[in-house]
């Protein structure tokens, strides 16, 4: 304890000592949520060419090239003023575009509308380079997913749940599919629970030689509705739409084949059981061969198959088997040879990247070593090597490597921090950005090789703005506990980052608040740059308090068992490490222990409001935005994946539940929530604020209305943040002699 304090007391006062020249400033929450001071330089919209030698990047008034190895600027793609269709008086601009593969036409989104969190509907436009024209897509109302086909001859799109395709040579448009209809038949786009928890929204996809469309078609008939009721004038609407909640039906799957030349269909052979999901599918390197992916219910069966495109007779090429579950990644890749494809399993504990045939006969492991593959960037045909980023170093940093087939890998980054990828083309090059905890991101262009060729963006200027205010450094450390072990008995130490005060002293008591967020798989304790939190848990540091995260047991990049050890027990050991976390807190010294609080959001709220609730004589006070109140009242894809049916574990889901705990709450609670959450539904925090009269415990509340999930629009940020700093200084900093020994 001493060596702690005598290393926090030399790098405060190092800190004092050069700070003495200026006055620093205060950060106020205007600046985090009204302006841009707290906004550092980003690039935008970066793409690479064909060649492999230029790539783009927007500007506010075009879309520029620039030279890889030179940076040299080769002049504007698309200009702003270009952008102005017949009838408007002003550009339409290019927040979001897609380039055709023959670079000669672009789309263009304009006035788009969101449906649900991910899925908007716009007018596209497209764009010839060559004639310098910008004319609409259809005529025939707004467009979803608009996407060229591989020739760059045709658009195909959604609209009212059909598929669309446009010929850009006779601008003919074809309607593909017939049978869409609201709230029961989808086609070329997933259904909610796909979109929100598969990630993705898209599902049609062309074939390399632009003849087929392979897409989804969702049934939700039998999928049961969920309303909420909009404040939009003297009476309020209702919005309805599809959402199977834990142990409740989904939509029924079809994967169709259409060919474009000869207008059959054929329909893929997907099993007999209906009960079961598609998470991905994707065409090989051949227009003959579909790739489907296929899981049970439980997410714990996986199969890969290929579909005859002509036929729709499937085979299976590999399978997995786990005991818990298995995530479902974009890592499938198929190599150029036409004869084998990459995929990533954490079939030996740790997330690895494999090598494995299309007979399904041989699989070659590239990547080994306790750690996780985080992310793979792609395969160079030239080189024949696999790109991709890892926590091999720490589950903190993440690098980027390069692997060969024959295992032999090499890391190409060498910043601490987080390292991030995006290539060229060719693989000859690629744009790698670093940050750190305390420093915002360097972007830069480096050589296959991982050689640093020249800077694009290096946020001096930022960090020298930032540098005016009163900051303190984030610090990483981290909690030791014999109550904190793995399945085999292990005891294993928890990951944790603090801010302390600026002008911080160890002779003094100080309360601290504990950011959670703690679901499976994430991570909030890297050493990766934040933004706006970061600048409010700075400005509560500033107040007083001290700031602490904890990656608990259950969280990402530690392997497969620290991660699934909360499998069919959703809350159970995470409360317990903020528990655990709370007491290691009270002992140091300079902690008063009765002053402990805790705050999160969404899967974070429901940490939080457990361990106010079962944590109550450790917790002082907690913040719970949008919570989960009990896993019987969110969707099946995520809920089932870690807790199996509800029918199937009563016990899994009502022993961790909040709404079980009210009566143990003690200390100050705020709960908030959106009315128009359409993903953790606002009845999560009725059916808690139920318990809660019921039990007689008083708590603070806040509704949005009309908010999603992310409750933001207009000033509403800023007035969530006011209303959460005022309870933290009402909870949490009450008492003046709270910082004195």
């Amino acid at each position: 304890m001493r060596k702690l304090i005598v290393v926090l007391v030399a790098s405060f006062l190092l800190l004092h000592i050069t700070g003495i020249c200026q006055e620093k400033k205060e950060i106020q929450l205007k600046d985090i949520w009204a302006s841009g001071v707290f906004m550092p330089e980003m690039i935008r919209g970066v793409s690479s060419m064909n060649d492999g030698k230029h790539y783009l990047l927007i500007s506010d008034t075009a879309l520029n090239m620039f030279n890889y190895k030179t940076g040299a600027f080769v002049g504007p793609l698309v200009k702003s003023k270009d952008l102005i269709p017949d009838g408007f008086d002003r550009p339409i601009g290019f927040t979001d575009y897609v380039l055709s593969d023959d670079e000669k036409k672009m789309l263009l989104q304009h006035d788009t509308e969101s449906i649900y969190r991910h899925s908007t509907r716009s007018s596209f436009y497209v764009y010839d380079l060559e004639k310098k024209t910008v004319k609409p897509l259809s005529a025939n109302g707004k467009q979803s997913l608009a996407d060229f086909s591989p020739d760059s001859r045709k658009i195909a799109f959604v609209r009212d749940n059909n598929i669309f395709v446009s010929d850009l040579e006779t601008g003919q448009e074809v309607q593909l599919t017939h049978d869409g209809r609201s709230n029961e038949i989808i086609n070329g786009t997933a259904d909610w629970v796909y979109e929100e928890e598969f990630s993705f929204t898209k599902a049609f996809f062309w074939s390399p030689d632009s003849r087929k469309i392979a897409y989804y078609r969702f049934d939700e008939t039998a999928v049961k509705e969920f309303q909420m009721e909009l404040f939009n004038g003297l009476y309020p609407e209702w919005y309805r739409y599809k959402y199977p909640k834990a142990g409740e039906d989904n939509s029924l799957i079809q994967i169709k084949i259409h060919d474009l030349v000869t207008g059959k269909e054929s329909i893929a052979d997907i099993g007999a059981e209906k009960d079961i999901y598609i998470p991905r599918i994707k065409w090989t390197q051949s227009s003959d061969w579909l790739s489907i992916q296929r899981l049970n219910r439980l997410q714990n069966n996986f199969d890969l198959m290929l579909a005859n495109a002509s036929t729709g007779a499937t085979h299976i090429i590999y399978s997995e088997t786990n005991d818990y579950y298995i995530d479902i990644t974009d890592n499938l890749t198929f190599l150029p040879d036409g004869k084998s494809y990459l995929i990533t399993s954490e079939k030996d504990g740790f997330n690895h990247i494999y090598l494995n045939d299309l007979e399904g006969k041989t699989s070659v492991q590239l990547t080994k070593g306790n750690w996780d593959v985080t992310e793979l960037y792609g395969f160079d045909p030239k080189s024949k090597r696999v790109y991709y980023q890892s926590a091999e170093t720490s589950p903190l940093d993440r690098h980027i490597y390069a692997v060969g087939l024959n295992g032999k890998n090499k890391q190409l980054s060498v910043l601490p921090g987080q390292n991030r990828a995006s290539f060229s083309k060719t693989y000859q090059y690629y744009i790698g950005t670093n940050s750190t905890a305390n420093k915002a991101a360097v972007s830069q262009v480096f050589s296959s090789e991982g050689q640093m060729i020249r800077t694009i963006i290096d946020n001096k200027e930022f960090m020298n703005r930032i540098s005016k205010y009163n900051l303190s450094p984030m610090e990483f450390f981290t909690i030791s506990d014999s109550a904190i072990k793995l399945p085999d008995g292990k005891t294993v130490d928890l990951n944790a980052w603090r801010i302390l005060p600026p002008e911080f002293d160890p002779n003094k008591k100080y309360p601290v608040l504990v950011y959670v967020y703690g679901g499976p798989g994430s991570q909030t304790v890297t050493n990766a740059w934040g933004w706006h939190n970061y600048f409010w848990f700075q400005m509560l540091a500033q107040k007083g308090i001290i700031v602490v995260s904890v990656d608990n047991r259950g969280t990402g990049a530690r392997g497969e068992i620290f991660k699934k050890l909360t499998y069919k027990e959703l809350g159970k050991y995470e409360t317990e490490d903020m528990i655990t976390t709370a007491r290691y807190l009270s002992k140091l010294d300079y902690v008063d222990g009765s002053r402990i609080g805790i705050f999160g959001w969404s899967y974070g709220g429901y940490m939080s409001t457990l361990a106010i609730t079962k944590g109550a004589d450790e917790f002082a006070s907690a913040i719970a935005v949008a919570p989960v109140s009990s896993w019987r009242y969110y969707d099946n894809i995520y809920t089932e994946r870690f807790m199996q049916k509800p029918q199937d574990n009563p016990d899994g889901y009502d022993n961790n539940s909040p709404i079980n705990h009210v009566r143990s709450l003690k200390g100050s609670y705020l709960l908030v929530h959106g009315s128009a959450d359409d993903n953790v539904h606002y009845q999560n925090t009725m059916e808690l604020i139920n318990a809660l009269v019921k039990a007689n415990k008083q708590f603070e509340l806040m509704i949005y209305p009309n908010r999603n999930h992310g409750i933001y629009g207009g000033t509403t940020r800023l007035h969530l943040y006011t209303l959460m700093t005022d309870f933290l200084e009402r909870s949490l900093l009450k008492s003046d002699k709270a910082l004195e020994k």
